[in-house]
């Protein structure tokens, strides 16, 4: 599932503790001048069945997932 370029692709649905969410959009390192504190990273928007929207980074939701504290319920290819 996992690749270099892109391990968390877009429309990938994820369960974080009691909630659903959805990647709605991944942001490349060197792309985000609005928030350049969180520039050399890919980051992640997520947006959850209770309408909150989230901005996590890469290495943060892997870590997240390998803990078992959010799961992957399924990858859109």
């Amino acid at each position: 599932m996992e690749s270099k370029t892109n391990p968390f692709p877009v429309g990938t649905l994820i369960r974080d503790g009691d909630k659903v969410g959805l990647i709605y959009r991944e942001i490349q390192s060197g792309t985000w001048s609005e928030q350049p504190l969180f520039n050399w990273r890919i980051n992640y928007e997520i947006y959850y069945d209770d309408g909150t929207i989230c901005v996590m980074g890469g290495d943060t939701l892997h870590r997240l997932i390998q803990s078992g504290r959010v799961e992957i319920l399924e990858v859109k290819k």
